[in-house]
């Protein structure tokens, strides 16, 4: 008996944290969302999010399968039943997500590494609250998770978005754990008049014209001012490291684009303004 040597990750936070302290060789099956690292997507894809192909996972033979959030608590379930190790995380707050980072890298025997991780990504938010705490003032921003119904931003891209230098315009919401408590009618929105909007529509590439149309959206400073932007949803709808980095730090330009008065470029004509490198 020792540490899990076979472990299925059906999210990529736990995929990318593992990789992230150089135990990438440990996993041997992934979920079909999984884009980071990119050579984790040649490992066997065995499920997306709310399904999962059970059979294939046995033929690899886990000894730890690592799940996230009670929307998979039905896979985790069934993966009991067959006599998988299964550990589902459901961490909604950046500390939540630094402690399922930790987490996770203990039970596969890494703890050390685990915690130089999580201390170079402590050392990383402390950097962004320094560098912020230097902006002349902080923006109205709303941060949207799903455009139909309107869903606010869950847990942590809300304190990522505080983090960021900006004031989430519906930050009551994110005590809910589920969407069902943050959704909100356009309108609503509309009256909290953001001056800049962050859109990051799970699994789908937001959509600026939808976003305008919205009834009484035309007066949002976001729109008039078009500050209306895209963060793509595997680099913030994540709860692990990325959402921590990259995705922070696109936020962090955003707001600070906004505070100067500046737009940052979109993607594409046409499309929403990004904040993505290159």
């Amino acid at each position: 008996m020792g540490w899990p040597t076979r472990v299925i990750c059906l999210t990529e936070e736990t995929t990318e944290t593992l990789y992230r302290i150089g135990a990438g060789d440990l996993i041997v099956g992934v979920s079909g969302f999984t884009v980071r690292p990119p050579e984790a997507r040649k490992k066997p894809r065995v499920s997306s999010f709310l399904d999962a192909n059970f059979e294939r996972i046995l033929e690899l033979k886990p000894d730890l399968v690592l799940g996230f959030s009670d929307l998979q608590a039905e896979l985790g379930a069934e993966l009991c039943r067959r006599g998988v190790q299964v550990h589902l995380f459901n961490q909604r707050s950046v500390e939540e997500v630094l402690q399922a980072t930790l987490l996770t890298c203990a039970m596969v025997g890494r703890a050390e590494d685990g915690q130089r991780l999580c201390a170079e990504l402590r050392a990383g938010l402390d950097r962004v609250r320094d560098e912020v705490s230097r902006l002349p003032r902080r923006p109205r921003a709303f941060f949207e998770e799903w455009h139909e119904p309107l869903i606010s931003g869950i847990r942590w891209c809300s304190e990522l978005l505080e983090l960021a230098g900006a004031v989430d315009v519906c930050v009551e919401t994110r005590a809910h754990h589920g969407a069902k408590g943050r959704i909100f009618a356009p309108e609503e929105v509309a009256k909290r008049d953001p001056e800049v909007v962050v859109a990051s529509w799970c699994g789908r590439k937001a959509r600026r014209e939808k976003i305008v149309a919205r009834p009484g959206w035309a007066a949002v400073t976001a729109v008039r001012d078009d500050q209306l932007y895209e963060v793509r949803s595997p680099v913030i709808l994540q709860p692990g490291p990325a959402a921590l980095t990259e995705g922070l730090a696109q936020l962090q330009r955003i707001v600070a684009a906004v505070v100067r008065g500046e737009k940052l470029p979109p993607a594409r004509a046409g499309e929403l303004r990004s904040a993505a490198p290159g």
